[in-house]
């Protein structure tokens, strides 16, 4: 059996040190005022893609929309292992809420398939609302596995995973394809291998090859063809999708198919009202729990 994977990741803007500066005027992510990074689970997803291709075979693609700057974890997603990678980047899909963004992502998906699997992380770091994965399986009208610990086979079209509730889990089989979102749990995400960092590090988007060479008004349309044509024969190209390529509609996608809006952030830090002193007697132990007990803390 060969499964054809997509993995959908995302780079995010690292949450641990947020500020109020970390948003835009608009309701946006202020990017540029943090480090970004691989969101978390979705790591968890690129490991639990190739985990199993390994046991069924196949090939891993791994998509990502964002700014021409995402495309630094695709390489690292290459550098882990997967087959292919696809930037999804447009100034159109900026500012894209969930409804917006599962609406690309299926656009993609389609022009990307046939897929046997889609997998995504259960949720990303800086909107923490885990509803990208459920939005695109409806929208590609796929089952959904979500909240997946282990994917313990998949025999004769069909996926049975552990998924995780609260309290415990449940088995639930699917037919494929289907998508499944994965939790931390999953796994640990193997780190990138030497060989495929002195290789992959040289893969490049459309908009870096053109970089290279001064920018979108570089006119040798020959050299660009030939330098293409050898990075693709090396495995090194990195597939680099706009909205015109995926032919959505412009008021479906970035803001202007997006009805979320922040209103505001806000930087809360918790602080202690106060201390106190406990001896380490017994007495000073007693006492502590009586006060504890006294002020309904324990009961």
């Amino acid at each position: 059996m060969s499964l054809t994977i997509l993995v959908f990741a995302k780079q995010v803007p690292d949450t641990k040190n947020i500020t109020g500066k970390a948003m835009k005027d608009d309701g946006t992510v202020n990017r540029a005022a943090l480090p970004a990074i691989f969101n978390p689970e979705d790591l968890n997803g690129v490991e639990l893609a190739l985990a199993l291709r390994e046991r069924y075979g196949g090939k891993v693609v791994v998509a990502t929309m964002g700014p021409p700057a995402a495309a630094n974890i695709l390489r690292h997603a290459l550098y882990m292992g997967a087959d292919e990678s696809i930037l999804l980047t447009d100034r159109r899909f900026a500012g894209a809420d969930t409804l917006a963004t599962s609406y690309t992502l299926a656009a993609a998906a389609r022009k990307a398939g046939p897929f046997d699997l889609v997998i995504c992380g259960r949720q990303a770091i800086d909107g923490d609302t885990a509803q990208v994965g459920p939005q695109l399986a409806e929208k590609l009208n796929i089952p959904q596995l979500i909240y997946v610990a282990e994917v313990e086979s998949v025999e004769a079209g069909r996926l049975r995973g552990r998924c995780l509730i609260d309290g415990g889990y449940e088995i639930i089989e699917s037919p494929l394809p289907c998508l499944l979102t994965v939790v931390a749990e999953a796994n640990v995400p193997r780190p990138a291998g030497a060989r495929r960092l002195m290789q992959y590090k040289r893969a490049v988007t459309r908009s870096e090859l053109l970089a290279r060479h001064g920018g979108r008004d570089y006119e040798d349309a020959n050299v660009l063809a030939e330098e293409e044509a050898s990075l693709r024969r090396r495995g090194l190209w990195i597939h680099e999708w706009t909205a015109g390529d995926l032919a959505v509609d412009p008021n479906r996608i970035g803001m202007a198919g997006s009805p979320t809006k922040v209103k505001a952030i806000q930087s809360v830090v918790l602080t202690g009202k106060g201390s106190k002193q406990v001896p380490p007697t017994d007495e000073g132990i007693a006492g502590l729990v009586h006060e504890l007990i006294a002020e309904h803390i324990l009961s």
